[in-house]
């Protein structure tokens, strides 16, 4: 093996890990504003979309614009944030619980984001104030879930967050139910019912704009402390002896993967699996290096879900909710995890 082909493998491996997988997801968006009910040609799509970014007027027809620009672009945006913002938090709670099989609703995060969306059902609140309740009540869950965590100090740290995340999510769990029982079941119910299902049909650009600060903060943490998690990954003693201070870090990425997750959930609803499977997934690919794993994932969430929503509205005469959808890859993919996975993290 010649040493120019040696120097050539790193360039290579960019492009396979890099180029390849975003010209990939740029070819799902198109394909993803194409199709549907009503089909718009690909080439029509871009000049669209080209068109729009400039602020030039297209020869399109308007029809078309409409279905690209008003009704598709936002399910993709959302789509591509969403799937993104799940992915990542999915590998942050992973990484610090040393464990792939957790995912972000763990502590209690999916949880509390749905009873506070049930709560606005339930009340009659207008959207804003649903979307507004769920990412509160996402935020509060997690909240109370780390209280526990530091008032029980008896057992290891880790383990007692799971528990207590298991246990506040149980409870949070019968509240919903309870207000199912006592919401109007012609109205109310069947709004729970679809919200708490999953759904990117009522998204729109606007609710992209407003979680986007949210996302951004909750991931910029992450990013800049990439190195520090593959050291959290290690343990808790390991990562002390190397210097990690673990009583502020952990804090700090618990509270940035809680964030993304309940302002995705605020939006979408409760969209559940991405944040185990895909994690995994990635870090089969790339390795257990978050400085990879974390661009990775973020990268896989959003073509995933990207794809599970083009499915979702074409592969039946009526849309299919994206719980369901995800439920029926991840469940399956969660028990073949459970049959092969190592005793400890991998």
């Amino acid at each position: 093996m010649t040493a120019s082909s040696l120097a050539a493998r790193p360039a290579l491996r960019l492009a396979v890990a890099g180029v390849l997988p975003l010209l990939a997801l740029l070819l799902l968006v198109l394909v993803s504003l194409a199709t549907g009910k009503y089909s718009v040609p690909i080439a029509d799509v871009a000049r669209i979309l080209w068109a729009k970014l400039l602020g030039l007027s297209s020869s399109i027809d308007p029809t078309a614009q409409i279905v690209v620009l008003q009704v598709r672009l936002p399910r993709v945006a959302a789509s591509l944030v969403v799937g993104a913002a799940l992915a990542a938090a999915g590998s942050t709670y992973q990484g610090l619980f040393r464990n792939p099989l957790v995912s972000p609703d763990i502590l209690g995060v999916s949880a509390g984001a749905s009873l506070g969306a049930v709560l606005g059902i339930f009340l009659s609140l207008p959207v804003g104030a649903i979307q507004l309740l769920a990412f509160a009540g996402g935020l509060l869950a997690v909240g109370a879930v780390y209280a526990v965590g530091l008032a029980v100090r008896r057992h290891d740290p880790v383990l007692t967050l799971v528990l207590a995340g298991v246990a506040i999510g149980a409870v949070l769990g019968s509240a919903i139910s309870l207000l199912k029982v006592l919401a109007d079941p012609y109205n109310q119910l069947p709004a729970i019912t679809y919200w708490l299902l999953g759904s990117l049909a009522s998204v729109t650009l606007g609710d992209v704009g407003a979680i986007l600060p949210a996302m951004v903060l909750g991931l910029l943490p992450l990013v800049l402390f990439a190195w520090r998690m593959n050291l959290m990954s290690l343990g808790e003693e390991e990562a002390r002896a190397l210097g990690v201070e673990t009583r502020l870090l952990r804090p700090l990425f618990i509270a940035a993967a809680t964030l993304v997750t309940a302002a995705a959930v605020s939006v979408t609803g409760v969209i559940g699996w991405i944040g185990l499977i895909i994690p995994h997934v990635a870090r089969l690919i790339v390795g257990p290096d978050f400085r990879r794993l974390l661009p990775a994932s973020l990268l896989m969430g959003a073509g995933y879900l990207l794809a599970v929503d083009l499915v979702a509205r074409t592969v039946a005469p009526i849309e299919v909710p994206l719980g369901i959808l995800t439920a029926l890859i991840g469940a399956p993919f969660f028990l073949w995890l459970l049959a092969t996975a190592k005793g400890g993290w991998a």
